[in-house]
């Protein structure tokens, strides 16, 4: 069984975890103590129904103010398909907690609330979801009921944001009319709107096409550790593990290592149940090569005709994470690139982005908390690197403050 994974994105009180806890309840993928406590809470606030959202709004702030502040990860499985579920944040100061859901998602849930249909923050998270290539996106128009299941404001939204949509780079697009609350569209399809005619979010997500998403093309090897077993038995055991990017690997395939350049061949691939065939994305291997070559962690094994860009100048857009200090010209950090870590300096911000009206700021001095921008960098060692669009995992990458070793920033190479 494969996995999808998804983020939920909207604006404030959309009903983001609503639709979560309606999804694993439908699907039974909850247990009975939790039912029972989130019934007791319900109950204990004086709702008339049992309130949903608190299976994920797991912080006591996110449910005195019935808002969702951490990323909360929820993870549930049907017959065809498993599932991982980032809910994210809706409030405009959680923007980097709805980028952090975002980054490793493969579709993107946006709600609507059908009464106040597109606001500014639906339209930020559709452009951040474009901005960090999630595949695939969902427009979920909820509150159906509170419309009266009316068709016309359906269409109304649907078109508006479709309008939108034209401006970003979104391959995949579908709009779905629901009811968290009620269940309507989410498991089963509503018998209180017959004039809609596409399927429940549910079978949507369950028979969503993922494969051809995964980039099979640059094969792509950082390696994370290089194992050497101690034991005499086998003292000429040397393996390279790590997680393939991208591409596939399979024994007696020419391969590269780069900074260094030798070229090698793979003699065997393995797993923790064994060798294997071949190995792809997103597995976790050991590669053993057929010669002695230094290689250590940081480094990347690739193929002779195709490389990724060694630079040690980088385009790259910056979503900023640090509410104590901002982005700026000539300040120094460390950055963390697949398995490689480097120091670098900021050498320029060419412009701040405006998130609504996707204008450009080029006189902006800094990027402060939650701001996007595009900046350049130099680092002290080439970093081994594609575009974002072309493969998000060598090319993203985070910033550290080396003074206080938190991260303060997530970015990707353009």
């Amino acid at each position: 069984m494969d996995i999808l994974r998804f983020a939920t994105a909207g604006s404030v009180d959309d009903g983001k975890s609503t639709l979560i806890g309606r999804l694993l309840y439908d699907s039974k993928s909850i247990f009975e103590d939790q039912l029972a406590a989130v019934e007791a809470t319900s109950a204990a606030r004086g709702d008339d129904y049992t309130d949903l959202a608190l299976l994920t709004d797991g912080l006591r702030a996110e449910r005195e103010q019935g808002i969702t502040i951490d990323v909360a990860y929820r993870y549930f499985a049907t017959p065809k398909r498993k599932f991982i579920i980032a809910d994210t944040p809706g409030h405009i100061q959680y923007t980097r907690n709805m980028v952090t859901g975002a980054s490793t998602a493969d579709l993107a849930l946006i709600l609507v609330d059908a009464r106040k249909g597109l606001v500014e923050q639906s339209r930020r998270h559709a452009f951040l979801c474009s901005l960090l290539r999630v595949p695939h996106m969902v427009l979920c128009v909820n509150k159906m009921d509170l419309v009266d299941w009316s068709e016309e404001r359906f269409e109304e939204i649907r078109s508006e944001f479709r309008a939108f949509a034209t401006k970003l780079e979104v391959p995949d697009l579908s709009v779905i009319p629901i009811s968290a609350l009620k269940g309507d569209n989410i498991v089963t399809r509503s018998t209180n709107m017959p004039w809609y005619d596409g399927p429940a979010l549910l079978h949507h997500l369950e028979n969503l096409h993922i494969a051809s998403d995964r980039n099979l093309v640059d094969t792509r090897f950082p390696v994370q550790y290089v194992i050497r077993p101690q034991s005499t038995s086998v003292s000429d055991y040397r393996g390279y593990a790590g997680q393939v990017a991208s591409g596939v690997l399979k024994p007696g395939d020419e391969v590269t290592v780069l900074p260094s350049g030798f070229t090698s061949r793979i003699a065997s691939i393995e797993t923790a149940d064994g060798p294997v065939a071949e190995a792809y994305p997103p597995m976790s291997v050991t590669v053993r090569l057929t010669d002695e070559i230094d290689i250590s962690r940081g480094d990347l094994i690739c193929r002779p005709n195709n490389q990724p860009q060694v630079s040690q100048d980088v385009e790259a857009m910056v979503c900023w994470m640090d509410e104590t200090a901002p982005l700026v010209r000539g300040k120094k950090y460390a950055i963390k690139h697949t398995t490689r870590t480097a120091r670098a300096i900021v050498k320029d911000l060419h412009y701040r982005l405006d998130i609504n009206t996707l204008h450009r700021d080029e006189t902006a001095p800094s990027l402060g908390l939650n701001e996007i921008g595009r900046i350049r960098l130099r680092t002290t060692v080439p970093l081994l690197c594609d575009e974002y669009r072309r493969n998000r995992v060598t090319g993203g990458f985070i910033v550290i403050d080396e003074s206080t070793n938190r991260t303060v920033g997530a970015g990707i190479i353009v």
